[in-house]
């Protein structure tokens, strides 16, 4: 069995910045043992496939040891494909996902995507969140399916060294850290040692959490963020009430096929 695979950037416009994507356009579905396997052997954060259901694409998305319920970055890699290597033609491309119903278009060179809002509770955080951060106790914590932590500046959140051993036995599907940034409006960093990945180089998903709660602190609605990771990313995000728009561009840096 034989189907093309595209290694995307996305959240840059230049290779090896951004967050890398393995995307692989199926006629039908495999088996998810089979995606688990591919996904496992790209080893990248993240392998989104797709498969054209009518009007719409089924899109899932695979970190090397499990099936997540939601990925920014991968579904803007996903559209890149579409829009940029396979022809689509259309204005926007709705996919049916584990999270409801996404839609993506292109802005200008940019693509637009349109998530649902995700609204943090504060909690009341373990300890062994702090001391797998290494940092002092504080109550700017949240948590959903994710927890953030918000810290005083952008210095403190860059210069995070994890213990992600630790950090594996926080309950959570990954742990966001961000401060307000001295460029940008915001700033982040992102660590799911819990699904595999940990550090994440730029989050899509993570900014349906950080927009509202940044949009409320700085009484904007549309802001620019930057996800800190050694790779480094750029957003732009909109906070629409029960949406958020992210916006990004992407580069391809590889094509070939995949053998199974």
């Amino acid at each position: 069995m034989k189907f093309p695979i595209y290694q995307v950037d996305a959240f840059t416009d230049k290779p090896f910045g951004g967050n890398p994507a393995a995307v692989c356009p199926l006629n039908e579905w495999i088996s998810d043992e089979l995606m688990q396997k591919i996904a496992a052997e790209n080893n990248l954060s993240e392998t989104a496939f797709f498969v054209k259901e009518g009007d719409v694409y089924g899109l899932r998305w695979f970190t090397p040891a499990v099936e997540v319920d939601l990925c920014g970055h991968a579904t803007l890699a996903t559209a890149h494909v579409l829009f940029e290597e396979l022809g689509y033609e259309k204005e926007a491309i709705n996919f049916e996902t584990r999270s409801g119903r996404l839609i993506v278009q292109k802005e200008g060179d940019r693509f637009l995507m349109d998530f649902p809002s995700d609204l943090m509770p504060k909690v009341e955080a373990p300890p062994i969140l702090f001391q797998a951060l290494g940092i002092k106790p504080t109550s700017d914590v949240y948590k959903t399916d994710d927890y953030m932590l918000v810290l005083k500046s952008e210095k403190e959140v860059s210069g995070l060294r994890p213990d992600f051993s630790l950090m594996k036995k926080v309950k959570a599907r990954g742990v966001i850290v961000t401060a307000k940034g001295e460029e940008v409006d915001f700033v982040s960093r992102f660590f799911a040692p819990q699904s595999g990945i940990d550090e994440d180089p730029v989050t899509g998903s993570a900014h349906t959490k950080l927009t509202p709660y940044w949009s409320d602190v700085l009484g904007k609605k549309e802001m620019e963020a930057r996800q800190i990771s050694s790779r480094s990313g750029v957003l732009t995000v909109r906070y629409k009430g029960e949406r958020v728009e992210i916006l990004g561009k992407a580069v391809t840096v590889l094509r070939g096929e995949i053998e199974v």
